[in-house]
């Protein structure tokens, strides 16, 4: 049973829980516009658990993630590829067996957060979709079809 901790009240009654910010520059990102709800649900379940000093050592196995955001544990997959592809985390330790055979979760770190002491990668800024651009030799639509 977790030890309940009462929590001061501010000067209007109410109390100051924890949030996660997510700032207008990262919302406004091309990578960010680019993502489904389920990827961008599992951005905000990795930012809870920074805590503004274990930035590359959060703690989340694809199971944990699967049970928090309801869904299966192969979707989940997915969707860190999502977020690992566009730039928005890194994996700094991989799952692995520990020394009595315990399963370890892996370790990522946020981009848009400082890492080492050095100054946030912020990888999801220079990303750019897939451009697919229209063949300047495709046959043109007729103006006026046929009729009959």
């Amino acid at each position: 049973m977790k030890p309940t901790t009462k929590r001061r009240a501010n000067k209007t009654g109410r109390s100051s829980g924890r949030f996660v910010m997510l700032p207008e520059w990262l919302q406004k990102s091309d990578a960010w516009a680019s993502l489904k709800p389920g990827p961008r649900a599992l951005y905000v379940e990795l930012k809870r658990r920074f805590d503004g000093t274990n930035n590359g050592g959060i703690f989340l196995s694809h199971r944990d993630a699967a049970a928090a955001l309801n869904v299966n544990k192969d979707t989940v997959a997915g969707w860190f590829a999502d977020l690992q592809e566009r730039g928005f985390i890194t994996l700094t330790q991989g799952g692995h067996l520990g020394p009595s055979g315990i399963g370890m979760a892996a370790k990522w770190a946020l981009q848009e957060e400082g890492l080492d002491g050095k100054a946030p990668a912020k990888g999801f800024m220079a990303w750019r979709g897939k451009q697919n651009p229209v063949p300047k030799t495709r046959t043109p639509r007729p103006k006026f079809p046929d009729t009959l």
